[in-house]
């Protein structure tokens, strides 16, 4: 199921500034594509000098520049449209951002194809929760209460347990001495007192 965003909680949609993110994202993105072209300057045979990152491989700096200022603009600028802050923005801002890179090939099929790609895989990262370490936890409830909750959703009745399991190995069901106590008159005609619940707690 998708993240439900904290403003479908409230039931209305906040506008955000997507010129803003989207230099943001520029400037980040940008960063990584220097340090990868930086890389790439490193690697090669010849000595390019330092300025080779901007000479030889400055279209990787492009490149990823342009990936991250698209998918940030046009993400927010269609949850700015649509008045929704859901999957279908990251599919948007996701295809957009495929064809920034399918633009360095100068063909259009590999522009969709990227495009496709990336957007495909941005909806699902965001349908799946947006996250790689899972769902963002509620500051508002306690992690303790959290965990009590879930363990009493979970209990299963005792009956339940000992019809599937027996009783036996730690599983007794209320009665159990009663029980036992009366098997074994019947099969060997031996009395084992009884003690009751309050007995056998003090």
């Amino acid at each position: 199921m998708a993240q439900v965003q904290q403003d479908q909680v409230h039931g209305e949609y906040h506008p955000k500034d997507a010129i803003g993110a989207a230099i943001k994202a520029t400037l980040v993105t940008g960063g990584a594509g220097t340090f990868i072209s930086t890389i790439q300057n490193t690697l090669t045979k010849q000595n390019v000098g330092a300025f080779g990152i901007f000479t030889r491989s400055g279209t990787t700096i492009a490149t990823f520049a342009a990936m991250g200022g698209a998918y940030e603009f046009t993400k927010i600028a269609a949850a700015n449209l649509r008045e929704k802050d859901d999957t279908w923005n990251s599919t948007i801002g996701g295809f957009f951002s495929g064809t920034m890179l399918g633009l360095r090939f100068r063909s259009a099929p590999a522009v969709i194809g990227y495009g496709s790609a990336l957007a495909v895989i941005l909806s699902a990262f965001t349908f799946t929760g947006g996250r790689l370490n899972g769902f963002a936890k509620d500051p508002d409830v306690d992690e303790v209460a959290r965990k009590e909750y879930m363990r009493k959703n979970r209990r299963r009745p005792i009956e339940q347990t000992v019809n599937e399991l027996g009783e036996g190995r730690g599983i007794y069901a209320p009665g159990y001495e009663q029980r036992r106590a009366e098997r074994i008159k019947e099969r060997y005609g031996i009395d084992v007192p009884v003690q009751s619940p309050l007995e056998a707690a003090s």
